[in-house]
């Protein structure tokens, strides 16, 4: 199927890769000329505007928006829906907080409108090996856009998950889920760093990896960091955070559910722009080798 696609960074531009090698057809909006010329590169039609976007789409579209979260989905909406027409779908792969997502179904609904959240993971190594898909809406929606989904994932990495919402709220918990997970193998490694004994965290990170209880991606993204830097001092130990822990405290708030695991690591990413620490540095590097997360250079 032809979709048209806006936001090319680093996670769009994979996905409209894959797209494409899937066999669907892509239409991607761009206002500058040499990000246009990109996409033409990677098989896809480049669009100037949002008008010439939805003039290349067929009946009913698919919209997919992989922009940050906020006033760019906001913006983006604003200046899409006016161009769409009843039936056609609204789809936002970014991390926006669930009752904005809900927001805005009820919204574009008005406008005879679909919204589908696709809650959206895998990083810089999706266009390898598929992002895990998570998506909510309502059945109609998502099943238009479904063949997409099942295009983006691995097999068994694709789930309508929910109504409207429901896929963001999948995804922030999933987002939670991760800064506990980090920070653990970051205490960890710090120990293992601190130590009486001269341990090759490359070599520890890569033993764990077979047959141990915590053995996981993450570890194999840690053993990858520590044979690029094994001191990792190339990185700040700076660590930031994109909202998505935040909202699961709150969220863990307002349900009277305790998370203190969760909690924790979110405050010690706030402590992390304070003080230098291994640990740190640990998350840091992850971040960047999974998500190609932006990272601060030692002495900035």
């Amino acid at each position: 199927m032809r979709v048209g696609f806006v936001g090319f960074g680093r996670m769009g531009g994979n996905m409209v890769t894959r797209l494409i090698q899937h066999g669907h057809e892509a239409v991607v909006y761009a206002r500058r000329p040499e990000v246009r010329v990109e996409a033409a590169a990677k098989g896809a039609a480049p669009a100037a505007s949002l008008a010439e976007l939805v003039g290349q789409l067929r009946p009913p579209r698919v919209v997919w928006m992989m922009v940050p979260a906020g006033d760019a989905v906001e913006q983006t909406i604003a200046d899409l829906a006016p161009r769409l027409a009843a039936g056609d779908v609204l789809v936002d792969g970014g991390n926006s907080f669930y009752k904005d997502s809900i927001r805005r179904a009820e919204a574009v609904k008005r406008r005879g409108l679909h919204y589908v959240d696709a809650g959206t993971s895998g990083g810089i190594w999706g266009l390898a090996v598929g992002y895990c898909m998570m998506v909510g809406g309502e059945p109609d929606a998502v099943r238009t856009v479904e063949p997409l989904c099942r295009a983006l994932a691995p097999e068994g990495g694709y789930m309508h998950v929910g109504p409207s919402g429901a896929g963001h709220y999948v995804k922030m918990i999933h987002n939670g889920i991760e800064y506990g997970m980090l920070q653990a193998y970051a205490e960890g490694f710090g120990v293992l760093h601190a130590a009486p004994f001269k341990f090759d965290l490359r070599a520890i990170a890569a033993l764990w990896n077979h047959g141990s209880v915590v053995r996981s991606w993450l570890l194999e993204l840690a053993e990858r960091a520590f044979a690029a830097d094994p001191e990792i001092r190339g990185i700040r130990g700076y660590v930031q955070d994109s909202g998505e822990g935040w909202w699961t405290v709150q969220e863990a708030i307002e349900r009277d559910v305790p998370a203190p695991v969760i909690t924790l690591s979110l405050l010690q990413r706030l402590r992390s722009r304070e003080d230098e620490d291994f640990g740190d540095k640990v998350i840091a590097a992850l971040r960047q080798q999974f998500g190609g997360h932006a990272v601060r250079a030692t002495g900035t």
